[in-house]
């Protein structure tokens, strides 16, 4: 029978492993974005993750609230060990959402500086993630 902290630490390990495997496909778009300097190709790849991009985030809520409420005392070492790569990463985050949104309903004159948001943003989160 399994026990409630090894179903606890599955949860964990799923959710962790589906934020990897689901947000690196936005992080891709983001870091190859660098290499499509026409619009109407960037325009593509976001149409692309434009229907997912905010639930795969989703993912790591769930790792971060079940390490929380499951195994309080690792959330609290974890997170005084590793509070500004983590602050850094959730800003990255926060800074990819906006310059995502933004992008789409920006003038044609701001589109290349959400453009660069969003390439900063997608650089930063993969760096911190590994």
């Amino acid at each position: 029978m399994i026990d409630l902290a090894t179903l606890w630490f599955v949860i964990l390990v799923f959710s962790l492993f589906m934020y990897v495997m689901l947000d690196g496909f936005d992080l891709g778009i983001g870091l190859l974005y660098l290499f499509f300097p026409d619009e109407t190709q960037r325009d593509v790849m976001m149409n692309t993750v434009a229907p997912v991009w905010d639930g795969n985030e989703t993912w790591l809520v769930l790792g971060g609230a079940s390490l929380f409420g499951a195994f309080p005392l690792a959330y609290g070492v974890l997170l005084s060990y590793l509070a500004l790569p983590l602050t850094l990463m959730v800003l990255a985050l926060i800074f990819r959402g906006v310059a995502f949104e933004f992008r789409h309903n920006a003038n044609p004159a701001h589109k290349p500086y959400w453009c660069v948001s969003f390439m900063a943003g997608s650089f930063i989160s993969v760096f911190i993630k590994s």
